[in-house]
């Protein structure tokens, strides 16, 4: 099953369709960027895509790999029950999905279809963060494309599909939302679109964190100024997000390991 620490799995490609494909790819892809720009928490947290052309699925990762590990072959289909559908053969592993990540991430495709993508971290400046009783400031121009973040007040571990329901009412309309006492999630059209969100929000937590560690007074903007920036970001502005930045990232892993195409 492994050779070498790497976990040797048949591959998926000519199985599923070519668009389920190419989403295994891209999601595969996610994983490995997360990881990459450090908000990965090991085996923990989630990224799922909407299965193209099939009404209710979506691919998530298997409980038990780390992100720097995923292959598109390697990624579960499962339902808006979190029931699992398809799954690789791990051999004596006998990975399957996180149960807080089926609550989460089903509850979110089922009310949100236009969404394709949704990405929860546990990272350490989102954690920092959602502790925090301000919550995310707009204090940088990164930060106030957030101006009208969305927050979810923690009910604990994320296993009670009950939780469903308020976690979607406080997500609304948004492309990201604070957990409070927990982490950051944020959703997008694409898997480039989620990723650009919560890269950006990942720089806003940071950046906030910096500022406020220094001890001195933080820097205002106003509230008219404040509206027309986040105006500036929303979709009926500009360009939507990922178009560009997607295929430079996957180049860009692509310069140093292939392996999450497999």
């Amino acid at each position: 099953m492994s050779k070498e620490g790497v976990l040797q799995i048949p591959s998926l490609k000519g199985k599923v369709s070519d668009a389920e494909w190419q989403t295994r790819v891209d999601l595969a892809a996610c994983y490995r960027l997360v990881e990459m720009y450090g908000m990965a928490d090991m085996i923990a947290n989630h990224i799922s895509a909407r299965v193209p052309g099939e009404e209710g699925t979506y691919l998530i990762n298997a409980y038990g790999l780390m992100y720097e590990e995923i292959t598109a072959s390697s990624l579960l289909k499962v339902d808006h029950h979190g029931n699992i559908i398809t799954k690789p053969d791990f051999g004596t592993l006998n990975y399957g999905i996180n149960k807080a990540g089926a609550v989460i991430h089903s509850a979110v495709h089922h009310a949100r279809p236009e969404v394709g993508c949704v990405i929860h971290t546990h990272s350490w400046a989102s954690m920092a963060v959602s502790s925090l009783e301000c919550g995310l400031l707009p204090l940088t121009q990164t930060a106030m494309r957030f101006f009208k973040i969305s927050y979810h007040d923690y009910q604990g571990v994320v296993l009670d599909e009950a939780e469903q329901e308020s976690l979607c009412k406080d997500l609304g309309n948004s492309e990201a939302m604070i957990l409070r006492n927990h982490g950051a999630l944020t959703v997008g059209r694409t898997i480039g679109e989620a990723f650009n969100w919560m890269h950006r929000l990942e720089l806003s937590c940071r950046a906030q964190l910096g500022a406020m560690a220094c001890n001195t007074p933080l820097a205002k903007v106003s509230q008219k100024v404040l509206e027309e920036t986040w105006n500036n970001y929303q979709p009926g502005t500009r360009r939507p997000y990922g178009v560009m930045e997607w295929p430079a990232l996957l180049r860009k892993l692509d310069r140093t390991d292939t392996s999450y195409r497999n």
